[in-house]
């Protein structure tokens, strides 16, 4: 409720929800019992991702009969659109329940299909396990043709949530070498349940934190952006900009 009540105080214009969206199984019930007075204040403006407890609901069915249209086709999970002169990709990463992440995977073909028909001069991508992470569950490699695909595009942003911290990353290439060119991750885990203590500090790993509740916030620029994570207690700050690879590079 906390953070709920921090983002009705932005006003921002879109809420990108980065799974794991209603603790501790993203049952229907719940999501109207305890995320609809909280966050579900947000849902005109929502797109969300689903996380691996949503799927401890069967076929995630909670999330999805919350969300409806908004969470995109329930076999997929997946989906794209625009938000001013900025193109947004939300992945499903329960890779398990549809058919794999994988290169070739019907995932993956997406994404870079969606890559190519949309060459947006910035571009944001989220899903729930991140790539790279210093957290508790660490770096995840089944997310790597993701990554590639969007690096080949040139992407400009990746947020991911899963560990219970907050932590950005220097631009970085699919290999997790530093990169001016590369993407820029953030995993913003902050919600509110609980926080994870970091475990082993990844390369080009800049910031974290681990005992602030809160909530990451981004302009988007027509050809970049800025970001200010705010607490809610005003415990920790993080704020910055860039440039869009396709607007001049990044910094």
């Amino acid at each position: 409720m906390a953070t709920g009540n921090l983002i009705q105080k932005i006003h921002p214009a879109a809420v990108l929800e980065l799974g794991d969206n209603q603790y501790p199984v993203g049952r229907y019930k719940s999501y109207e019992r305890y995320y609809g007075p909280s966050w579900g204040r947000f849902d005109s403006i929502s797109h969300p991702v689903p996380g691996n407890h949503e799927y401890l609901s069967r076929d995630a069915n909670g999330y999805y009969s919350y969300f409806g249209t908004a969470a995109g086709d329930p076999s997929r999970g997946y989906y794209s659109y625009d938000l001013g002169h900025w193109h947004l990709i939300a992945l499903n990463a329960q890779c398990e329940f549809i058919g794999g992440c994988s290169p070739g995977s019907a995932e993956e073909r997406w994404l870079a299909a969606d890559l190519r028909q949309h060459p947006a001069a910035c571009v944001l991508a989220y899903w729930h396990q991140p790539r790279f992470s210093s957290g508790q569950h660490g770096n995840e490699p089944v997310y790597d043709a993701f990554w590639r695909d969007l690096f080949a595009a040139h992407a400009d942003v990746v947020l991911n949530g899963h560990d219970h911290d907050y932590e950005r990353f220097a631009p970085q290439d699919p290999s997790g070498h530093a990169d001016p060119s590369g993407i820029r991750e953030f995993v913003v885990g902050t919600g509110g349940k609980s926080h994870y203590r970091f475990k082993t500090i990844k390369p080009n790993s800049v910031v974290r934190n681990d005992t602030a509740s809160g909530v990451l916030v981004m302009t988007l620029h027509p050809d970049g952006f800025s970001w200010r994570f705010e607490s809610v207690d005003g415990s920790f700050q993080d704020s910055g900009n860039a440039r869009c690879h396709g607007a001049g590079g990044g910094k």
